[in-house]
């Protein structure tokens, strides 16, 4: 899971990045681990939640004009672009009505959307994701293009991992939509005040990297959708 040095991409090889590139080299077992856990883990829950997530579909199909999936372009491990599984919980086209994060009462979300957005069952196709490998259950969030484009040298660190569907910087900003609700200019404010703050907890997960912890993040994860505050 962890390339060699030479093989990163130039912007990667950097002296910010080398350090938490050391750490993880020295737990390729634990990452063995890691990848093995979510194969399984979504193999599983593919199979459980199979009848849930066609009602899902159903649902979203009965409510509003569109397909079921949203389909939007985003980074994972070593710069690589994906298009990431999510039940769609806004209006079509929407990236072409506002930005590419959403803010509280985004008028684009729809009724049905705004209910799964609440309990992040939007995110349950993101199985397939870590299925394929460009996802992982933890990991940072990932990031549209147009954010990657403009991280500091440092940020660079959270893609020698693949990005994930939970973290404790997901955790901490779980009312990251109301938080952009006031901004005036929500791409601006989002890269100088919430994306750096979520990459402190980010880069303190690498420097940090157990098999364990992360089993802990997901825990923790479930009692924040159940209404438990992290602070």
């Amino acid at each position: 899971m962890l390339k060699a040095w030479k093989d990163l991409p130039d912007e990667m090889r950097t002296p910010e990045v080398k350090p938490y590139w050391d750490t993880l080299r020295g737990k390729r077992g634990q990452l063995a681990l890691k990848r093995g856990f979510d194969v399984i883990a979504a193999l599983l829950l593919l199979v459980i939640l199979a009848v849930p997530m066609a009602v899902i579909a159903l649902w979203i199909r009965l409510d509003s004009e569109g397909p079921v999936f949203y389909r939007q372009l985003r980074v994972t491990a070593y710069g690589q672009r994906f298009k990431i599984h999510k039940f769609r919980t806004m209006v079509t086209n929407a990236e072409r009505l506002g930005t590419a994060v959403t803010v509280g009462n985004d008028p684009r979300v729809t009724r049905v959307g705004r209910k799964l957005r609440r309990l992040r069952l939007d995110e349950l196709p993101q199985l397939l994701d870590v299925l394929q490998g460009t996802m992982s259950f933890v990991g940072t969030r990932p990031e549209a293009v147009r954010y990657v484009e403009q991280y500091r040298p440092e940020y660079y660190a959270t893609l020698l991992l693949p990005a994930g569907i939970t973290s404790e910087a997901s955790i901490r900003y779980k009312d990251e939509e109301t938080l952009l609700n006031a901004a005036e200019d929500v791409d601006r404010t989002y890269l100088e005040k919430v994306l750096p703050e979520k990459m402190k907890w980010n880069l303190d997960s690498l420097r940090h990297f157990s098999f364990l912890s992360e089993l802990r993040t997901m825990v923790r994860t479930v009692l924040a959708v159940l209404g438990k505050e992290y602070r």
